[in-house]
């Protein structure tokens, strides 16, 4: 035992100070405009959907039925959904949506059902339009 080094016990080192991290950020709140958008896209797939499926023959309805809105799904959410794969200018974004909804209104049309088409394009462009300007300002 008298080989062993006499240690004594020393006081542990001051932690670092910590880095300050930014605090999270505050969720944004949604807006009506941002549910109106919403229901006017989810609106526009559904359209497509119901379209692919009544439109064409079988097995060409089964196909058309599925990748209608899976298309549509797709390029709004690599161009035009919040949340874009893709960040692209706010008047291609703009365009985008503007094509989504032209082909719902389009689909609505060749059903024979032109009034509905007709108050979905009035309500759509209406919506886009105001969302638009604030995405903007």
């Amino acid at each position: 035992m008298s080989e062993l080094p006499h240690v004594r016990p020393a006081r542990p080192a001051e932690p670092a100070p910590a880095v300050a991290t930014p605090a999270p950020a505050a969720p944004t709140r949604l807006s009506t405009l941002d549910i109106l958008s919403y229901l006017c896209a989810l609106f526009a797939v559904v359209t497509l959907a119901i379209w692919g499926f009544t439109a064409w023959d079988a097995p060409w309805n089964i196909v058309f039925g599925i990748a209608a809105p899976l298309a549509t799904l797709l390029v709004w959410g690599l161009f035009a959904s919040p949340r874009s794969v893709i960040r692209v200018h706010p008047f291609v974004r703009g365009l985008v949506e503007l094509l989504v909804y032209l082909s719902a209104t389009i689909a609505w049309w060749s059903a024979g059902q032109a009034w509905i088409g007709l108050g979905f394009a009035v309500v759509a462009v209406i919506v886009g339009v105001l969302s638009g300007r604030r995405r903007l300002s």
